[in-house]
């Protein structure tokens, strides 16, 4: 009698212990599930009650084997808990929301199946724990495990690259990488491989393993402004100061070059056939590069022309040229005929415009660059023989167009006569020639003519005052000759002190 009261009292503990642990495990999931947000389902309601059932059937004292299944339940269910609270706190948690780093879904998946599978380790210890079984089991798939191993050894190490490259990040979708001979710009990162694209619109598929062993060089980080080099080669005649100078306002003014850090130029070599300078300049988004090389090169083209710098040919290259005697100058005769047509140089008889002409000479601009800079100090005019160009001013920051130069026109003339700064900014809008007349040509001139500073003078006063309005207004005739005479002779003090006269 007293034996059956015991073994009542055991089994409505054993059933308490039950109840109350699997409303227990219920509470606590209930709680993971709407405050941390832990997403669990059916998966965990079997856990409850296989823990519930654990519990009690330890305080009951069950058969071994009711119990070794009871534990392989717990253990099986408990392992899809574990992948529960792992992609929560985390992946979710840890990685997405406090670093910043999005984890692919296959690296959840596989770190999950590796918890499945440890468990699945545990349950299959626990049945062949009587006996050698499982090292048999082992033992037995051993050589398919090595067969398998070898076989997706290329697979395996793909998806642990790309894992490491999702968490230690060292590009990201849009960076540009510099890849042997290639610079392509990062368009998919996946599990398996790296997907790029090359400026010529070219797709390279890289695995991941082969990008983690080698270097990577990343353009844009940690931004996007990065240094890029173009070589060139001049004639050993050019002294390098000169030729560093050209280099330096040609890719300067390229459209692309950021201002900072500066241009830099450098001699890299003395070559068979001239001697090479080696240009660094700065830039933004590196799939832009095709344009900006070619606007560098463009404009050292043009400014080498101006500057009577020559490339040189290849050294084993003959190269012979026959110059033409020519009895008139390149653009003489246009340029003639325009500067005859203009009231600065009625003064002057055909000689002396002869000798202008022969003293000037032609300088060639490219589309987009500067002939003048507003503000800048000049001693020379000019003269649109071919091409035009558009005139601007800067106001509070702004560039502002006031109108366009075509053939025939002359500009630049109020810097090289009175010394005044550039009053605008010229910038071509194609191909120019233009006629450059300086001062020490002009000086010749006006020495052997002193009666021109008289007639320059008045002209200049007029237009200062055609530009003040004051012509145009008849209303003041006294204090219209009053101040032509003040300017012409203003005028006439600055051009002896410009010329030297």
């Amino acid at each position: 009698m007293f034996t059956q009261l015991l073994e009542t009292q055991r089994l409505t503990a054993s059933v308490l212990i039950f109840v109350g642990t699997f409303f227990a495990a219920l509470i606590i999931g209930r709680l993971l599930k709407r405050r941390a947000g832990v997403r669990l389902g059916l998966l965990y309601q079997l856990l409850c009650l296989a823990v519930a059932f654990y519990a009690a059937s330890g305080f009951y004292g069950v058969q071994a084997e009711i119990r070794d299944a009871a534990t392989a339940a717990v253990v099986l269910f408990g392992s899809f808990f574990v992948v529960a609270l792992l992609n929560r706190y985390l992946w979710e948690a840890y990685f997405e929301k406090k670093r910043q780093t999005p984890i692919p879904i296959l690296l959840r998946q596989v770190a999950g199946l590796g918890v499945i599978l440890i468990a699945i380790l545990i349950i299959l210890g626990l049945i062949y724990k009587a006996g050698g079984g499982l090292m048999t089991l082992f033992a037995g798939s051993g050589i398919l495990a090595i067969i398998l191993g070898f076989g997706l050894q290329n697979f395996f190490s793909g998806i642990v690259a790309g894992i490491s490259l999702q968490i230690s990040k060292p590009y990201k979708v849009g960076d540009w990488l510099k890849l042997k001979e290639h610079f392509a710009e990062v368009m998919e990162i996946n599990w398996r491989s790296t997907r790029l694209r090359t400026n010529d619109a070219i797709y390279l598929d890289i695995p991941n393993n082969e990008m983690v062993s080698g270097t990577i060089i990343n353009l844009h980080y940690p931004t996007q402004i990065h240094a890029m080099r173009i070589r060139v080669a001049v004639d050993y005649e050019v002294p390098p100061n000169r030729v560093r100078e050209a280099l330096l306002r040609a890719t300067t003014g390229a459209e692309g070059v950021v201002p900072s850090p500066p241009v830099r130029v450098f001699v890299v070599d003395f070559a068979e056939s001239g001697v090479t300078y080696e240009i660094k300049f700065s830039m933004g988004n590196h799939q832009a590069y095709n344009e900006i090389a070619d606007a560098i090169r463009t404009n050292i083209w043009y400014e080498f022309k101006r500057q009577r710098i020559t490339i040189p040919y290849p050294i084993r290259t003959l190269h012979l040229q026959r110059r033409r005697r020519q009895s008139v100058p390149e653009g003489h005769a246009e340029a003639q005929a325009i500067l005859r047509g203009e009231p600065l140089f009625d003064c002057l008889n055909d000689a002396q415009l002869d000798h202008v002409l022969h003293g000037a000479r032609i300088n060639r601009y490219g589309r987009g660059e500067r002939l003048i800079e507003e503000g800048a100090t000049g001693d020379s005019m000019f003269v649109m023989l071919r091409g035009t160009a558009h005139v601007s001013v800067l106001r509070n920051g702004t560039g502002i167009r006031l109108g366009v130069l075509r053939e025939g026109d002359c500009f630049g003339e109020m810097s090289l006569l009175t010394g005044e700064p550039r009053s605008a900014t010229i910038r071509a809008e194609g191909d120019c020639e233009v006629l450059e007349i300086n001062k020490e040509v002009m000086t010749d001139v006006l020495r052997d003519s002193p009666q021109c500073l008289t007639q320059l003078s008045e002209l200049l006063a007029k237009r200062k005052l055609e530009g003040e309005g004051i012509v145009k207004d008849a209303s003041q005739p006294h204090d219209q000759g009053t101040k032509e005479r003040e300017y012409r002779a203003s005028f006439l003090e600055r051009l002896r002190t410009v010329f030297e006269l």
